[in-house]
Formats: structure tokens, C-alpha cells, sequence
């Protein structure tokens, strides 16, 4: 943030727009926080999952005979011990839920449909015992040929994973493919858009499955009694939803199962999905013991969502002027071995921060033989962005225009018509764009191998369903309790929030994070939706709280309420008509509470709709080795609207966190398979994430375009950071080589390929 903002915003507020010591600090920096995996019970058994070895293959039996007398063995699990579900899709279209599916991710049924996939599991006394177990189970399989890549799949003589599948969204429904789902988006009419063009760009794109690579894998504890119910301890984004699809997959009334939140270790959209908790319920519920279950870091490669690779194909037509008149995109994205792939986010969020009278988008949601794709950080949307922005910045050169003005100059804002129907109900976009023009880097000189890229991004940002509640100690402290796990400082945005409605100090308020039955409904924590949606619930409740001490205090002061009013953390008369009393401390009236009426306690829930989206504009600067096609970053500056900053420290770090995945998306990280459908990269020696001395100082630029919408202007600020980079760094590179690299990564053997073709005079897209 600059430093006029950063002032007005002190100004304005007491503690919004600080920077106060996070809650959860001392016991993580300590190693006293306590993770998924952390927690010890008595009686306790080692649970473990048997995986599937193939890509493709039918399972004829499972022989399980041998585990379950393996003495130290307590219970053994295959598909067969959990209900079979309904085929149907459940939720919003673009984010569908089929528990049918689900089920079968959980534990293979049929088939397994990729290497990893579960297909048993058990409850032993120890480790080893368990893993001898796995040995012993029996599992017939008949292995049958794989696809891996998109286009293949796609293909009519591919081998289709379920015999049965009819693309939604083609009439007349087709023969039973690969393709899952088709979308298609209109806006105005495209012929005539490309007609009234004088430059047109078209290209193609592939992109390759990337992890979320968090640092902890998933993992859980579970316990059942004798009646049913049963307790659970999940590292995940929302243990609401935990429990929700726990309980559906194993026929459970949601109040015989309570989620508790456990610390999570990471998680970037990729703790969205369950894979272990219900496989740990059941063996506990089997067993009669409490069950720990843990992934190692090989089955979180190989089982867990990465998010989907993608291929595209993008044309978009301009006129001299640099007015964008015509743009269109095809977009098919994997899905992993089920469907539910973000291929509708792509065609909504690709051409989103543009202007475009004339659009057009087809997405297509295309299962194989990989681990379903789960959310990871904007899911969808980073991949459109790679190929509209590299296309944007073709043509900014084909007119001779600086590649930011051609943005600002094409900048939707607020009333635009957009591709998904909807129109733009914010601003904030062209302010990225002009923070960047303005920043003094951007016309520094740039030496030999070097160049130059920039890029933009577009993100929904998310509302939904959240709760809070508040209760006020003895003492005049309070504590705020959510059901939204902290993943990006939620606790110290909430606590921020609380304080500055209460008027009190923000070393006075306890954030917690409740389990399911100590607080009301919270939905994931995702979409960059906690500190708008459940920020607006914290100051809802907050808001209840000051009513009920107003009422306290006219008691205290025999008054009417409404001749009392809440400041500065005080009650006081609404005038001096009321009568001449001395201010009443939450510290004062917390200590009485027994004689006006009991413990102050509130609690609200809200389902906001009025979401602001996400923008962001970067340029990084990179130095390119001709002689290795090493692509080393030499400078990453990195604006974005985040609306308000609560907590600007945090906002800051979700800006250099996204940026710095954007990085090993577009450079190394990719799933190496072999011809066996394989994976030959399980671990993070050869999946290669950056690391410190991958990377610059990135620098933030906080924009601020409050949100109306919000008490204090917050925007989602978690997700639109990592859609810019791959393209900002493929525009440097070509700004460096002359070479246009249109498949990520970009690593340095098709750097170099690209480089020596060049000497070739051919014009290899690489």
C-alpha cells in the first residue's frame, strides 16, 4: 500500500488497515499448534489405503481374507462398506456436486481410474503392521489402456472411463465420450466484430497440471461410539462441509457428527475436497477404536487434486487504435478422473477485464485417467489468463502500443456488459493498471537477454454462507467465534473488524475458530469470501453486542435504550439532555452483567450477495541464459484491488504467496507420466516448486476501490494474484528472445529449444 493510502486508512479507523500481531503466531513459530496429524488418543490405531498401481483397470475382486487375521489388524474397508449414493448433481452449476462420483474417489468401485486410487483400507495397532496388512490384500485387476492428455481424450477412439457418460449441454445428446459437460457464452456478434478488426492474433496453449503443493499433507482423526456418533479432527477449509459430505457418504444424520477444526498446514483450494475423512470414520467405526489416517507426501501427489491442464485456443481482433472489437476462445480443461473441472470458470473469468462489445467462449469439461482436479487459487481462471493476456500482448506489438495502455484503454469497469451475462458491478481494474504506468520501475532500462512482460487477471471473489458469535468475559475481553478456518489471517481480520466496531483495543478480543457444533453454519473457507462474508457476520454480531449494552446500560442509568449511544468503547448519554453520567466501560458493564440481565452474548449469520471482484495487473522483469534457457526473475512488482486492506500485512503476503506459485506454474511445476500412465514426480525432489533463491523481492501495490458492500470496504484479496504471472513471465521471455512460448511450463529445455530454433529461422512455438 502507498503511503497516502496507508495514512487515509489509519485515519479513518483505529485498527482496520493495521498491522497487529496475529493470533495464531506464538503457538505455530513454537510448534504447539496442533495439525490434522498431531492429535493422539488412547487406543488409537494407524490407519492406511491401499492405492492402485494402474491408470486403468477393472477390478474383478478383492480378497481381504488375509489382512483381516493378520493379528494387530482391527478393521478392514473396501467400497463395499459405504452405501451406494445417487447418480445426480447437486449446487450451483458451476460448482456441481455428485456424491455418485464422490464416493467412488473416496473408494474405487468398478474401476480404478488412476494410479493412487484408493481401493481398501485398514485399522492396525502400529504402522507397521498396517502396512504388512496392505500387503496381504488381494486385488484382482484387469488393466485396461489410459488417457492422460486432454486433446486424447477428447478423441472419439479414446478409451472412455465410464461407458455411460453423455456430454451434458450438446443436443441431441452424442454417444457416450470422454467429454463430460460443454458450456458456450455469447456476447454480441462476433462476425462482424473480427470483420471491423484491423489486427487479428490467434493462437493455441497448453498448460500442465500443477499441485497445490502445500506443505502438509491431508490428514485427520476419527472416533465413533457405541450409538453412532461420531468426532472428527480434519485439516481442511471448512469443516462444515467436511461433515456434510462425510456424513452423506456414510448415511450419517449431520448432528451425530461433530468436525473439529484443526490447525491446516496449507491448503490453496486443494482442502476443499475430502479424501481421508470418511475412510477414517468408518475404520473407527469398524473398530471400536479411535483411527489417525495420514497421507504421505507420494499419495497427496498421486490421489489428491492438482488442478486441471488445460488446452486453448484464443483469437482476438483490434482496431489500430488499440480498441479491442472481437474476441473469442476455446477452452478444454481436465477434470481428472471424474468430472468437475473449472472449465466454466475459464470462459467467464478470460475475457473478464476487458471491455469487449463482441465475445465468445466454449468450454469443455473432459475426464482421464489423472486424480480429479481440485480448486487451486481462482480455479480456471490463471489458465485463460495465460492465453488471453500472451494474445493481448502479440497484438500490443503488431500496433506499436505500450502493452498496459492497450489494457487501460480496453478496461471493463463498472456497469460493463460481460461475457457470463452479468454486468460488471465495480471498478478497480483500470486502478491496477495505472498504479503499475505509474511506478518508477516500469520504464527502467533493461540490458541484454532481458525483457519486460506484463499481464492482468480476473477473479469472482465469493459471498456465501457464514456465522459468528461473541460472548463478553467478566473482565470486558471478548471472544469471537467462526466456523471459518483461518487459511489467510482470517483470525486477526476478524478480531481487527470486532475491535474497531466495539470501540475496544485489539488486544481485548479472542478469534477462535469453533467446530460444527459450537457455532452456526460456515461455508468453505475459499473464493477469497472470509473476510467479506464472514467480516460481515463478525460486525453483525458485534453490532448485536453494542445494542444489548445499550440496553444493560439504560438499566444501570434508568433511562430509554435509546437515550443511550455506544462510543469509543464506552456507553454514554445521547445528550446531555439525558442526564450527566459518567461514560460505562465494556470493562464496567461486563462486571455487573449479573445485575442487568446475565451474560452479553449475540450471534448472527449472513448469505451476502453483494461480492466485489478481484483485479490485478503485474510486470516482471526476467534475464534469460542462452546458452542453458534458464529464466531467472529479476524484478516482480504485482498490483492489485484488494478493496480494503484489513490487516495489510497479510494482504501483502496472499499477494507475494500467489505470485510466487505463478512462478512455478509457469517455470518448472508440471506431472511428468510415463507411458504406463504413471507418475514419475511424486515428491518435492522432482516436482519442483520455487524456492527462496528462485525467486525476487516481490513487490506488492495494494490498490484500495472499496467494496460499498462491505462495513469496511473488504474485497476477497486471496486468488487473483496468481492468474497474471505465467503470462506476465511468457511476455518478458519473448520480450528477452524474440520466442513466443505458448506451453507451460517453461522450462529451461524448451527455452532453449525455442532460442536454437530461432537460429533456424523456423518458428517454433514451444
Amino acid at each position: 500500500m502507498d503511503d497516502i493510502t496507508s495514512r487515509e486508512t489509519v485515519k479513518q479507523f483505529r485498527w482496520v488497515g493495521t498491522r497487529p500481531v496475529r493470533p495464531d503466531g506464538v503457538p505455530k513459530v513454537t510448534g504447539l499448534a496442533q495439525y490434522g496429524a498431531d492429535l493422539a488418543m488412547p487406543g488409537m490405531l494407524v490407519g492406511r489405503i491401499l492405492r492402485s498401481p494402474h491408470a486403468h483397470a477393472r477390478i474383478r475382486s478383492i480378497d481381504t481374507s488375509k489382512a483381516a487375521a493378520l493379528s494387530g489388524v482391527k478393521a478392514v474397508v473396501t467400497s463395499g462398506d459405504f452405501p451406494e449414493q445417487k447418480f445426480e448433481y447437486v449446487g450451483p452449476e458451476r460448482v456441481a456436486q455428485n456424491f455418485w462420483h464422490m464416493t467412488r474417489n473416496i473408494m474405487a468401485r468398478e474401476k480404478a481410474l488412476y494410479e493412487g486410487h484408493a481401493v481398501a483400507a485398514v485399522a492396525a495397532t502400529s504402522k507397521a503392521i498396517a502396512d504388512e496388512a496392505l500387503s496381504l490384500i488381494a486385488v484382482d485387476y484387469e488393466v485396461l489402456p489410459h488417457v492422460i492428455d486432454v486433446d486424447e481424450a477428447m478423441k472419439p477412439e479414446a478409451p472412455l472411463l465410464f461407458p455411460d457418460l453423455i456430454t451434458r449441454g450438446v443436443e441431441p445428446p452424442p454417444k457416450p465420450s470422454n467429454i463430460s459437460k460443454r458450456v458456450e457464452f455469447k456476447l454480441g456478434d462476433l462476425a462482424a466484430g473480427f470483420a471491423a478488426a484491423d489486427e487479428i492474433v490467434e493462437m493455441s496453449f497448453k498448460t500442465a497440471p500443477v499441485h497445490q503443493a502445500y506443505i502438509e499433507p491431508q490428514g485427520c482423526v476419527a472416533r465413533c461410539d457405541a450409538d453412532g456418533q461420531g468426532e472428527l479432527w480434519s485439516s481442511s477449509q471448512g469443516h462444515f462441509v467436511v461433515r456434510a459430505y462425510t456424513a452423506q457418504l456414510l448415511g450419517m444424520k449431520l448432528g451425530d457428527l461433530r468436525v473439529y477444526p484443526a490447525e491446516i498446514g496449507g491448503a490453496f483450494g486443494g482442502k476443499t475436497v475430502i479424501y481421508v475423512e470418511p475412510v477414517a470414520v468408518m475404520l473407527a467405526r469398524k473398530s471400536g477404536h479411535p483411527v489417525k489416517l495420514v497421507m504421505s507426501r507420494e499419495d497427496v501427489f498421486r490421489a489428491t487434486g492438482p488442478t486441471s491442464g488445460a488446452s486453448m485456443t484464443v483469437k482476438i481482433g483490434v482496431k489500430r487504435d488499440g480498441r479491442i472489437v472481437a474476441a473469442d476462445g476455446l477452452f478444454k480443461l481436465q477434470a481428472g478422473a471424474f468430472p468437475g473441472s473449472p472449465f466454466m470458470s475459464t470462459c467467464m473469468c478470460a475475457f473478464a477485464p476487458y471491455d469487449i462489445p463482441n465475445a465468445h467462449a466454449i468450454g469443455y469439461d473432459v475426464v482421464c485417467n489423472r486424480p480429479k482436479v481440485a480448486a487451486y487459487r481462482a480455479p480456471g481462471s490463471p489458465m485463460g489468463a495465460f492465453a488471453v493476456e500472451s494474445v493481448l500482448d502479440v497484438l500490443a506489438q503488431k500496433i506499436g502500443m505500450d502493452p498496459l495502455k492497450l489494457r487501460l484503454k480496453n478496461a471493463a469497469k463498472k456497469g460493463t456488459q460481460m461475457l457470463s451475462g452479468a454486468k460488471l458491478g465495480h471498478n478497480g481494474y483500470a486502478e491496477t493498471i495505472e498504479a503499475l504506468l505509474n511506478h518508477p520501475r516500469y520504464r527502467a532500462p533493461l540490458g541484454k537477454n532481458q525483457g519486460r512482460g506484463v499481464a492482468s487477471g480476473y477473479w469472482f471473489n465469493g459471498g456465501g454462507e457464514s456465522s459468528a458469535s461473541m460472548h463478553v468475559n467478566e473482565d470486558g475481553t471478548v471472544v469471537v467465534a467462526t466456523g471459518s478456518p483461518d487459511i489467510g489471517g482470517s483470525r486477526a481480520s476478524m478480531a481487527i473488524m470486532a475491535a474497531e466496531t466495539l470501540g475496544i483495543d485489539y488486544d481485548r478480543v479472542r478469534p477462535i475458530v469453533a467446530d460444527t457444533a459450537s457455532v452456526g453454519y460456515a461455508h468453505l473457507t475459499g473464493g477469497s469470501r472470509v473476510t467479506f462474508a464472514t467480516g460481515m457476520a463478525v460486525v453483525d454480531t458485534t453490532k448485536k453486542i453494542i445494542e444489548e449494552l445499550c440496553v444493560r446500560a439504560a438499566k444501570m442509568w434508568d433511562v430509554d435504550p435509546e437515550a443511550v449511544v455506544w462510543e469509543d468503547g464506552c456507553a454514554k448519554p445521547a445528550s446531555s439532555n439525558v442526564g450527566n453520567f459518567k461514560p460505562l466501560s465494556l470493562r464496567d458493564m461486563a462486571a455487573k452483567w449479573a445485575q442487568t440481565g446475565g451474560p452479553i452474548v449475540a450471534a448472527a449469520a449472513v448469505n451476502p450477495s453483494a461480492v466485489a471482484p478481484g483485479f490485478a495487473t503485474q510486470f516482471c522483469d526476467v534475464e534469460v541464459d542462452p546458452e542453458t534457457g534458464k529464466v531467472k526473475i529479476l524484478r516482480f512488482v504485482a498490483a492489485q484491488d484488494v478493496g480494503r486492506a484489513i490487516h495489510p500485512s497479510y494482504v501483502e503476503g496472499q499477494i507475494q504467496g500467489g505470485v510466487t506459485q505463478g512462478i512455478g506454474w509457469a517455470l518448472n511445476e508440471e506431472y511428468i507420466y510415463n507411458s504406463r500412465g504413471l507418475m514419475e514426480n511424486p515428491g518435492f525432489l522432482d516436482y519442483r516448486i520455487p524456492v527462496a533463491s528462485d525467486l525476487p523481492m516481490i513487490e506488492p501495490v495494494m490498490v484500495e476501490v472499496p467494496n460499498p458492500g462491505h462495513p469496511y470496504g473488504a474485497k476477497g484479496a486471496a486468488e487473483v494474484n496468481i492468474c497474471p504471472p505465467m503470462a506476465a513471465i511468457a511476455n518478458a521471455i519473448e520480450r528477452a528472445t524474440g520466442r513466443r512460448l505458448t506451453e507451460l511450463p517453461m522450462s529451461p529445455p524448451k527455452v532453449l529449444a525455442a532460442i536454437d530454433a530461432r537460429g533456424h529461422g523456423t518458428n517454433a512455438k514451444c
